[in-house]
């Protein structure tokens, strides 16, 4: 009995690394893209970024939520405090009347932004029995995050673009959606961007690419809005130490000289 489960034990591992083997032959990563964001002295793009608050917006904010930020948050960003003011107020937020009832208001700018559904539950129930993941922090959530949302936005083949081996792979549909960088390769959003699917304010034309690099950009500095603050306290500090390790060199080399 002993022996029969040993095997079992080890026939059940066999397939277990057999099944990440074939993943991780199947694992498409993501092409590099440079980020302005990125490295020690990285600095956001202002106009990328507001242009990919558009893009979410006006896109992605319909099934995503984007909770850990309030629209003050905006003013960081560049835009104007009128501005960020209409944005508050063009959404209804769920709160209590004077008489303690449950009423909407307008937004404020102290306001986390409102989410797409009112509970997991209902947004679950909505896209198909799972709730799309709140963006908050989805760049660093994810491994080599923005490669990865930049390649998965502009990933989606359609399905008559497929060759019949990846069809067989994946078990794909004409009702699936299959991405190139989605591990599985099957993935249940349909393809959210495409050319000219927002008007960009600035008059940047919105190719997929561009649309998809911007969201990228606002969704980094959503994910560390501070980053540009600590990278130059950083570098301040590296110069701090350098000084005071030739200061302190210079002192050693003062005390230990020899006396005549």
């Amino acid at each position: 009995m002993r022996r029969f489960i040993a095997s079992g034990a080890i026939a059940l591992s066999a397939l277990a690394i057999g099944a990440v083997a074939i993943a991780a032959e199947t694992e498409v990563h993501p092409p590099h893209k440079h980020w302005h964001f990125q490295g020690p002295f990285g600095t956001y793009d202002r106009a990328a970024a507001q242009r990919g608050f558009q893009v979410y917006k006006e896109v992605c904010s319909a099934c995503h939520s984007l909770s850990l930020l309030a629209y003050r948050n905006l003013m960081d960003l560049g835009l104007s405090e009128n501005a960020v003011k209409a944005i508050a107020a063009d959404v209804q937020i769920p709160d209590l009347s004077d008489d303690g009832q449950p009423a909407d208001r307008p937004g404020r700018p102290s306001d986390r932004f409102k989410k797409p559904f009112a509970n997991e539950l209902a947004a679950a129930a909505a896209n198909g029995g799972k709730a799309p993941p709140d963006l908050s922090v989805i760049i660093k959530a994810r491994e080599d995050g923005p490669n990865y949302v930049h390649a998965l936005l502009t990933g989606y083949v359609p399905f008559d673009k497929l060759t019949p081996a990846q069809i067989k792979e994946t078990g794909v549909t004409k009702d699936d959606n299959y991405n190139t960088f989605f591990p599985g390769h099957r993935i249940a959003m349909p393809p959210p961007l495409a050319d000219d699917k927002v008007t960009y304010v600035d008059g940047t034309k919105a190719t997929l690419d561009q649309e998809a690099s911007d969201v990228v950009e606002f969704l980094a500095w959503a994910s560390e809005p501070h980053l540009e603050d600590r990278n130059r306290t950083g570098v301040r500090v590296i110069l701090f130490l350098l000084a005071m390790a030739g200061l302190m060199y210079a002192v050693k080399r003062q005390v230990w000289a020899d006396k005549p």
